[in-house]
């Protein structure tokens, strides 16, 4: 890793005592997590934890890091200094065999990945697969599951999220509500302990918007696992999430149950935004 992180800092800062008991009840914990790209620091030092079969929603402005936080428990970038754990063990970072710090391998990662789903903005589906070859892709390549298996389970994803009459259909052929469900459904066939819904919406017309959230809403109330919702939708966040936590700046300025963001912002920074999007008490 870049700028401050080593794993010898990150062994002499946090050691094997960093991971507490407290923390240990955690599925997903950042510690003084920072993220810069040259001079700009967008993540500043965040300390935040997730339950498991947590609902945890990300709120802010725009640029306030939330899709940042994301990107680094998904591994798609590396935190420029502090540490992230997954169920107790540490994603950037891993012990060799005589017990030394160093930081993680791809086979570290590729493992860690694994507990992780995430959909992202666009869609990302390849033009050249169905619905179904798009969704029992991952399963064959990654988990190495035969033909049937990873057929049955896409199907009963795509069922999840409404599609299976459309398992033979091309992306082209699809709205974009349709598409993107298609990609809720990849992400959920891996089956991971943790998925992540990156601003999911924004790429939507208005219209299409509600179908989306509503499966969302089924998945979440469906199941344990734990989900970082990252939206700009208000309304779906109080809807779904057991906690909300409001960042600015790279920082975290406000966290708490949906009633006490929604209702009972504190700050003054929390209040503003809100105001912006029309969002009233109930």
């Amino acid at each position: 890793m870049n700028g401050l992180y080593t794993p010898e800092a990150a062994e002499e800062v946090f050691g094997v005592q960093a991971y507490t008991a407290d923390s240990a009840s955690a599925l997903v914990r950042f510690e003084h997590v920072t993220k810069r790209y040259g001079e700009l620091e967008v993540i500043k030092g965040i300390d935040l934890t997730m339950r498991p079969g947590e609902k945890l929603a990300l709120i802010g402005p725009s640029g306030s890091g939330k899709t940042t936080l994301g990107r680094m428990l998904m591994t798609l970038e590396e935190p420029t200094s502090g540490r992230i754990w997954i169920d107790g063990e540490s994603l950037w970072d891993m012990k060799d065999k005589s017990g030394r710090v160093v930081r993680a391998n791809a086979k570290h990662l590729r493992r860690m990945r694994g507990s992780i789903g995430m959909v992202f903005q666009h869609f990302n589906l390849f033009p050249h697969l169905t619905v179904l070859d798009n969704v029992v892709l991952a399963p064959r390549a990654v988990l190495g599951m035969s033909k049937q298996d990873s057929h049955e389970r896409a199907i009963a994803m795509l069922r999840k999220v409404g599609l299976a009459d459309k398992l033979d259909v091309y992306p082209s052929r699809l709205s974009g509500g349709q598409k993107q469900r298609v990609a809720i459904a990849r992400a959920l066939v891996m089956q991971p302990k943790i998925m992540v819904f990156d601003e999911v919406t924004s790429a939507l017309d208005p219209e299409l918007v509600g179908e989306v959230l509503g499966v969302i809403k089924e998945i979440a109330a469906d199941g344990d696992m734990a989900m970082m919702l990252i939206t700009h939708e208000m309304d779906f966040a109080r809807d779904v999430a057991d906690r909300v936590v409001f960042g600015d700046g790279g920082r975290i300025v406000e966290e708490g149950p949906p009633s006490a963001i929604f209702e009972h912002p504190k700050s003054e920074r929390l209040q503003a935004f809100l105001q912006r999007f029309g969002t009233s008490t109930r």
